[in-house]
């Protein structure tokens, strides 16, 4: 072996070039030897690489010094006031750069010097209060999870160990191990650069929405590289280490004890651990997030009156953590599995192939396409960084989508130049040929189907496009209008993406049968590291937002956060369409290496046992569905009963009277005079009216409008005994962590049934009913899962965002804008509750029920009875 090459890249045996038989015009080209070295040399290369590179980008990030500087008096004192014209943007995405370049120039002589530190001294509080947070939530996490790891990892060991054998049982329990340290390592790196970060883009946004922009997007691209780097990586220490220890791998694909199969179905339970530990981080991330968010609005916005992010609410924390535990820590760990099994399922396959068996470089092309992926994202993400960077708020939402687009672009080439430089011209697997270039085709189809999934999602949930504002205009009917039509276009939204999956799994099946599925779910995986980069970004600037108004820092630097947070909200419809077509794929993929595994190669469905898993497995979605959304609302009736204890215990400690309170200043002598105004027009309108219809149409308008006022009285009354004591309603660091440990206790409890359902269910089915029902309940969930997923992520979005829209005053209703405290607005309220748990926990959650279920069949899969015996209990019965 060449002395260049360090040992942990060198293989166990003597590198033999394989050379290909001189085959048409592919005998020609330049890349007919390809010796294991090269496989080696990428596989390790590329994802030490990313790893640099997410280093490099943390660096960069810790060099913002977390302190607020004011700009100018104006920029600063003016904004606060709400007396500066908006803002205007220059071509660094810096503030007012165009019109008043004498604002740039610091001038801090005559600011309160006192201001400034309360401001800094906040913000080391406050980032300190979230980081302490998440870090209670990850390591109340990490017990549940050891333990599940201990016990899960001993009963695939035992069973596995004693049904088969014990080389299998100990192999594939290290490999689960393995998996689920790798998912635990990955979802910390992330949950810890997203606290990191957060005060730092909110510092940077100060400065300009480009520099906030810049600084949170490298955040999150730390955890896009860090966790496919990672898992890559990981991955091939495990082939090394496996392929010294099989002594017969790569010499046939014969099933013996320690033959090429056998390996890779031992590595397999890599998958499983990945996968397996997403269920903690989606379900229990989830309903954490919503247990949070339902008891902050409750108890600050409509109790007192108080803003989002107010300090005082003893939830906010609890908030803002939850933003990262659901959309960092859960995403991020539902899509590590994603690739986890995509790869592993792909790995599996290969080794049912005679041409592949073996040969290394060839049995490494799934990691190789993903290998291809990561370096074309590690190129892509320079387009936002430095070729065509955010100079202005407009830029902000095309700049992200580009980073899909650009990625899926350069991948393209690259597919073909993997697949014709470490595939064999043409190879048989399952009985058919297939050419290198029909392999390359299954991943592009696969690639650009999430591509289309990604956009398709964004237009149906974004308040840009049609589908969202006919869901905001139902709204001047009433909520029950509002629900139906953000069903209808939840049902819809699944058309084109269930096409796009359809098309893709037909390509793969017909030019490479489950092999060709699997490419399709490695294609459309190719992007990862770029989805996890903009779907990071997401909770970075909205806790950027929240750290601002928690500070006091000034309106624009909250404005600057804001509408980096709204092109987040868009991007963060894209991930969410973008992991479940990753999930049905992958789901479809382990199903064939389940069905190939255990001789399954013409599943017919006109049967007992096929039919009844085929409905019950249809079943299971529903169920699970079911399950978290009782769990959601569980775990946010704890967390509203905490917070209504801690308000109401410090409302009775008080006493009002001896307040100074300056109702004036809050607005006060505005609402009084529009409500005399409204009465005497009331009263002219009935002496004057004599027509029984119009007067009752006042009436109704006076109610509404009395209605309105007294909840912005009772908001200005909390205002000003705020003002008058800020300490008053004081929230100390022991209370914030009341609520923390509230959301972490109760959505890590929750969660345990539905994931046992999801764990269980393919053993009880696979051991007491067969292999053959066991394929049925895999496809029911497929099917029923994938379509129920789509359309509840798109349904909660879409009334999410119409709530938004009419917020917003874009709502025109015969000429009259219906805004907030309207009843279109109220309407449009009601859906976003109702849609929250459908967006945030139970649809996303449905991509663990298509995988998990899926690959726990497949590790399994040789434990099972035959499917000539049937199951223990077809055998008792004798059907």
């Amino acid at each position: 072996a060449p002395a260049t090459f360090p040992s942990c890249c060198l293989p166990s045996k003597p590198i033999t070039p394989q050379i290909r038989p001189p085959v048409a015009w592919h005998a020609k080209m330049v890349f007919d030897n390809t010796p294991d070295f090269s496989a080696e040399l990428l596989a390790f290369g590329l994802p030490i690489l990313g790893l640099l590179f997410a280093i490099y980008y943390t660096i960069q990030t810790a060099a913002v010094e977390v302190k607020y500087r004011p700009r100018s008096k104006q920029a600063e004192y003016g904004e606060i006031d709400g007396k500066n014209e908006p803002l205007t943007y220059g071509t660094n995405g810096s503030v007012n750069e165009q019109k008043d370049e004498e604002k740039l120039v610091d001038d801090t002589e005559d600011i309160d010097p006192a201001a400034v530190k309360k401001i800094n001294d906040a913000l080391i509080r406050i980032s300190g209060l979230i980081t302490k947070g998440a870090n209670a939530f990850l390591f109340t996490e990490y017990a549940y999870m050891v333990a599940f790891m201990v016990v899960f990892g001993l009963l695939v060991l035992l069973v596995l160990g004693g049904v088969r054998n014990w080389t299998t049982g100990i192999g594939t329990a290290v490999s689960f191990w393995v998996g689920c340290i790798t998912s635990i390592i990955s979802g910390y790196i992330g949950m810890r650069i997203a606290v990191f970060a957060n005060s730092r883009t909110a510092v940077k946004s100060n400065e300009g929405i480009g520099q906030g922009f810049t600084t949170a997007f490298k955040a999150g691209s730390v955890m896009g590289f860090a966790l496919v780097s990672l898992g890559i990586l990981v991955l091939m220490v495990l082939i090394e280490i496996y392929r010294g220890l099989f002594t017969n791998s790569y010499d046939s694909n014969d099933d013996c004890e320690s033959c090429t199969v056998t390996m890779y179905e031992c590595i397999a339970g890599y998958g499983l651990g990945g996968s397996s530990i997403a269920m903690f981080g989606r379900v229990g991330g989830g309903i954490y997030t919503k247990a949070a968010d339902v008891g902050a609005d409750l108890a600050g916005k409509v109790e007192n009156g108080w803003d989002e992010d107010d300090p005082r609410n003893p939830a906010v924390i609890a908030d803002n953590v939850g933003d990262n535990v659901g959309d960092i820590a859960g995403m991020g760990a539902d899509l590590f599995g994603s690739f986890a099994e995509a790869t592993c399922a792909a790995l599996v396959l290969c080794a049912q192939s005679k041409d592949l068996a073996t040969n290394f470089t060839s049995m490494s092309f799934p990691i190789l396409i993903s290998c291809a992926g990561l370096f074309a994202c590690i190129i892509t993400s320079f387009f936002a960084t430095h070729i065509s960077p955010v100079k202005k708020p407009d830029d902000v939402e095309p700049v992200l989508k580009l980073q899909l687009l650009i990625s899926t672009v350069i991948c393209t080439p690259l597919v073909f130049f993997i697949s014709g430089f470490w595939l064999p011209y043409s190879f048989d697997i399952t009985g058919r040929t297939v050419h290198w270039y029909d392999a390359a085709i299954c991943v592009l189809a696969g690639l650009w189907s999430g591509l289309i999934i990604g956009f398709i999602t964004e237009y149906y949930t974004s308040f840009s496009y049609r589908p969202t504002q006919r869901v905001a205009e139902s709204c001047e009917t009433g909520p029950a209008t509002n629900i139906i039509y953000g069903l209808a276009l939840g049902y819809k939204s699944a058309i084109i993406p269930i096409i796009c999956i359809s098309i893709t799994m037909f390509v793969g099946y017909t030019l490479g049968r489950m092999f060709g599925v699997a490419c399709g779910a490695l294609g459309i995986l190719m992007t990862l590291a770029t989805g996890l980069t903009i779907d990071a970004y997401g909770p970075i600037t909205d806790n950027a937002g929240g750290i601002a108004e928690m500070t006091g820092m000034p309106k624009h630097v909250r404005k600057n956060t804001d509408k980096l947070d709204a092109a987040g909200n868009t991007t963060a419809a894209i991930g969410k369409g973008f992991a479940i077509g990753s999930a049905a794929l992958v789901s479809l993929a382990l199903f064939g290496a389940f069905a190939d595994t255990v001789g399954i190669t013409d599943l017919q469905l006109i049967g007992a046992w096929q039919f009844a898993g085929l409905v019950v497995g249809a079943m299971i979605p529903y169920w699970f569905f079911a399950m978290t959304m009782e769990s959601v609302g569980m775990a946010a009736n704890k967390m509203v009963l905490e917070v209504r204890r801690q308000v109401s215990e410090k409302r009775g400690n008080r006493d009002d009277s001896k307040l100074n309170l300056d109702f004036k200043s809050q607005g006060f002598e505005g609402l009084r005079s529009n409500v005399l105004d409204a009465l005497n027009s009331a009263t002219s309108d009935a002496k004057s009216n004599k027509n029984p219809q119009e007067l009752g149409t006042k009436l109704g308008e006076l109610a509404q409008l009395l209605q309105n006022t007294q909840e912005e009285c009772e908001e200005c009354y909390g205002k000003a005994v705020g003002a008058a004591n800020p300490d008053l309603l004081e929230t100390t660091d022991d209370q914030y962590a009341k609520c923390i440990a509230i959301a972490t206790d109760a959505s890590l409890k929750e969660m345990i049934a539905p994931g046992a359902l999801v764990l269980l269910t393919p053993l009880i089915v696979g051991f007491l009913f067969g292999v053959k029902m066991l394929a049925g309940v895999l496809l029911g969930s497929l099917a029923s899962g994938v379509s129920m997923a789509i359309s509840a992520s798109n349904t909660g979005g879409a009334w999410d965002n119409a709530k938004k829209y009419i917020g917003a005053g874009h709502l025109v209703i015969n000429g009259e804008v219906r805004g907030k405290k309207t009843d279109e607005h109220n309407a449009a309220i009601i859906g976003d509750t109702v849609g929250d748990p459908l967006k945030d926990t139970s649809g996303p959650a449905l991509n663990i029920v298509m995988k998990l279920m899926a690959i726990v069949s497949l590790v399994f899969a040789r434990s099972f009875p035959s499917q000539e015996k049937g199951g223990y209990l077809q055998q008792m019965v004798g059907q």
